[in-house]
């Protein structure tokens, strides 16, 4: 016996608008009952877990243990760019002056997710 991962829970101030952020990022929609002022709505990912939003009164308070890692099928670049015109914040620049490496990016509620290189770009890479 085994257990399905069902989906990935992120506590949020306003579940409604960080899942539209997310469905952004990840160019999939919310879930058709879900509107403004719900307490709790999911991102529909069509090939795994769910991103699940869940409103809680209390504030983020520290870094996050558990984070979302992105592999976009853009550039690296190009990613981190349209990311932070949606309303993400540059929070630690990893990225290599060979290619290599992450940006740490956060949500507009501070959750904080990286942006690894694309397969274009691993595959541009010199070995």
């Amino acid at each position: 016996m085994v257990s399905v991962l069902q989906n990935v829970a992120i506590d949020c101030a306003d579940a409604y608008e960080l899942a539209r952020f997310w469905s952004g990022v990840t160019g999939h929609p919310l879930h058709p009952d879900d509107g403004p002022g719900v307490a709790e709505t999911q991102v529909m990912l069509p090939d795994g877990p769910f991103l699940y939003f869940n409103q809680v009164p209390e504030p983020k308070s520290s870094k996050n243990r558990l984070h979302l890692c992105l592999r976009p099928e853009t550039s690296r670049e190009e990613e981190v760019e349209r990311l932070l015109d949606l309303g993400a914040t540059l929070v630690a620049d990893r990225r290599k002056a060979d290619g290599s490496g992450w940006a740490v990016l956060a949500d507009p509620e501070g959750n904080e997710f990286c942006v690894l290189r694309s397969e274009s770009d691993r595959a541009a890479a010199p070995s």
